[in-house]
């Protein structure tokens, strides 16, 4: 018995842990930036095509800007391109953190910092998006 007991394991001596749970989370948490990427260029494609939406429930003859217009396309293609960014900075992340697990300096090297800027910069796209539906 060596005394250590459930997911704490021992490290070879190539350094390598023995515990494939560690990698499997940080799997999790990649997939998860994926899937918040996505969400987010699904979403600005939605506000991108909410001028038209508005401009086909006005009617013919209706007093609405012309198409390609207004603020809506701009923040849709602006929480496009953040759903992108997203999806690249989680794979060069990702693959940062498997290497920081295997060289043993994973706490060390690895902050908040990107999840805090990506929700300071929703914040502003929201705000944004609120001010775009008070003036409709």
């Amino acid at each position: 018995m060596s005394g250590l007991s459930g997911r704490q394991m021992a490290t070879d001596e190539q350094g390598e842990t023995g515990d494939p749970g560690i990698y499997m989370a940080a799997e999790r948490t990649f997939l998860a930036w994926i899937r918040t990427g996505i969400a987010l260029m699904a979403f600005g494609f939605v506000v991108a095509r909410l001028g038209v939406f508005l401009r086909e429930l006005a009617g013919p003859g209706a007093s609405i800007a012309e198409p390609g217009s207004g603020l809506s396309l701009f923040v849709g293609l602006g929480l496009i391109g953040i759903g992108i960014v997203v999806c690249m900075v989680s794979a060069v992340r990702h693959a940062r953190y498997v290497r920081a697990i295997d060289e043993g300096r994973f706490r060390a090297s690895f902050g908040s910092a990107f999840a805090f800027g990506l929700v300071a910069l929703l914040s502003l796209v929201g705000v944004v998006m609120a001010v775009l539906l008070v003036k409709l």
